[in-house]
């Protein structure tokens, strides 16, 4: 719906109106009452009646709003936030999809919406949406409405099978029909595809997905400013992006290399553990939130290396519980089973701790989370 039918619409159960960014408070209730039912659009610059009186916009404003909503939001919301003009006024347009986890709270209150006001969800409603949640299915195990078997790549999924059966013994022979195998994978139900039969071996999975891209880019310093000394933008299917963003790296970090007295081959070393980076990486595509509009991101510094994935922790987790023996809880269980089946995951909730170690055997400090 175009910004033109929102204004027309008036305020619904799916369209709220804020005169002005003042009203934050007003904002995160109806942000988190947009994410316990079906998503909405909040209109910031418009009065109740719908009249577009603009704001204020500042060269932070949206960053500010944006960690202001991540700040209080629990789990944390990460809404599409834009700025639009009409006749000539800027308003801010917050675009809410439904939570994959609720209830979604603000400030430590549920709220639900009804007709065109927002309501704290009782005590009551907060179990029942918990009790629901558990039983919904994950994003990456719902099935691709516009997906058919013409978006496989046969040959990806045939290399797979190869690969599985030499690294986990997986059971599937490599020539079995395409649809049998994804079936077996459990990457198709009733044969329909899911979203992760498409990111694991769609032909082209942006069609679907525009987000489900790998971004790395190399920085000239330790800031992200431009110019940049390289950029590319990986798309196609996410395991060929786990390869592809880690050879961008490792063509853009210093290698070390020496003679050991004795030895006719030369010793070689590069400046960060690739086995580290590589973790880092896997994990960023493998557990990062495909509804997200963002992508993943790898940025090289001349000090640091920063992965970046639209994602959050497990509820209740903290950054120091990662460098703690901890179980494994996927965020895409089924992404996360075939990155089992081909080696890139261990499925023990062992790889931060992994990074760490690596980092410090190599003798440089301590992978940050």
């Amino acid at each position: 719906m175009n910004l033109k039918e929102l204004l027309r619409k008036l305020e619904t159960e799916e369209v709220e109106f804020k005169e002005s960014l003042k009203l934050k408070d007003d904002i995160g209730r109806t942000i988190s009452s947009f994410s316990n039912s079906d998503g909405g659009a909040i209109l910031v610059g418009v009065t109740n009646s719908g009249e577009v009186v603009g704001v204020s916009i500042g060269q932070n404003t949206i960053e500010e709003l944006a960690n202001y909503i991540k700040r209080n939001t629990d789990p944390k919301i990460f809404p599409s936030i834009g700025i639009e003009e009409v006749d000539k006024k800027k308003i801010i347009v917050i675009k809410v999809r439904e939570s994959d986890v609720k209830p979604v709270f603000f400030k430590k209150h549920g709220f639900k919406r009804v007709g065109r006001t927002n309501l704290e969800l009782t005590s009551s409603e907060i179990r029942k949406l918990a009790r629901e949640e558990k039983k919904r299915l994950k994003w990456d195990e719902r099935i691709c409405e516009r997906a058919t078997l013409d978006d496989i790549d046969v040959d990806v999924v045939r290399q797979f099978l190869i690969t599985a059966k030499r690294e986990r013994n997986l059971d599937i022979d490599p020539d079995t029909p395409v649809d049998e195998a994804l079936t077996r994978l459990k990457l198709m139900i009733d044969s329909k595809l899911t979203n992760a039969a498409i990111l694991l071996f769609g032909k082209n999975p942006q069609k679907f997905f525009l987000q489900a891209e790998t971004r790395c880019a190399r920085f000239k310093g330790i800031k992200a400013i431009k110019p940049f000394i390289d950029m590319k933008v990986f798309g196609g299917n996410i395991i060929y992006q786990v390869d592809k963003a880690l050879n961008f790296v490792l063509e853009h970090i210093p290698m070390a290399v020496w003679l050991v007295p004795g030895k006719a081959q030369r010793e070689e070393k590069y400046q960060y553990p690739p086995d580290a980076v590589r973790e880092a990486i896997v994990n960023a595509i493998c557990h990062r939130d495909y509804q997200s509009t963002a992508n993943v991101q790898v940025r090289v510094f001349d000090d640091r290396i920063e992965v970046w994935n639209p994602g959050r922790l497990p509820e209740g987790w903290t950054v120091e519980k990662l460098k703690e023996k901890h179980e494994s809880k996927p965020f895409n269980p089924l992404i996360a089973r075939q990155f089992f089946n081909v080696k890139l995951i261990e499925e023990w909730g062992t790889g931060t701790n992994e990074m760490v170690e690596e980092c410090v055997k190599w003798g440089i400090p301590e992978a940050r989370v």
